[in-house]
């Protein structure tokens, strides 16, 4: 299902949108489930999930994966898609500094479960923090209303998946 949730800007001819994988990450504790949110150093949307482009050649799954290691240094248990795609536009005032001809993003997410206990490694740089975080309390760190309700959506899609027992 394509969730065109963002869009305020007018396309041109040639325009396309950046396809991005994103991966909802789930580890079992005492009090449930929570999900692994990401932190990008800028003052606004910058906690989301584990997500970025996909290179030529990858598979969602792929990219997903490789975006997971390079942010959080972690390996995880795939355990699926959703077929929600969110879609949105670039503002104008970051698209002005864009040498190309791409207008916004379309994301696809995968989902997977954290079954060893390992510590998250982030870079510094490009992530400079992160958070488990019970699905009760995610719009305490995510703000945009259709990423946050998106993102609720889709992390009790990836719960529904696991087994009673996980």
């Amino acid at each position: 299902m394509l969730m065109v949730l963002y869009s305020g800007l007018m396309q041109k001819k040639g325009d396309v949108y950046r396809s991005c994988a994103a991966i909802v990450v789930l580890r079992k504790t005492a009090q449930g489930h929570e999900v692994l949110l990401l932190h990008k150093p800028r003052k606004r949307d910058a906690w989301q999930l584990p997500q970025g482009g996909r290179e030529s050649g990858e598979s969602l799954e792929q990219a997903a994966e490789r975006e997971l290691m390079e942010e959080a240094g972690i390996r995880v248990r795939l355990l699926g898609r959703t077929s929600t795609v969110y879609q949105y536009d670039f503002p104008a005032s970051y698209r002005r500094f864009r040498p190309d001809n791409v207008c916004g993003q379309r994301v696809e997410f995968v989902f997977a479960v954290m079954d060893q206990p390992k510590a998250v490694q982030v870079d510094a740089h490009e992530i400079d923090a992160y958070v488990w975080v019970h699905p009760s309390k995610i719009h305490m760190y995510i703000r945009r209303k259709q990423y946050l309700g998106v993102v609720r959506r889709i992390v009790q899609e990836a719960i529904a998946l696991l087994p009673q027992a996980a």
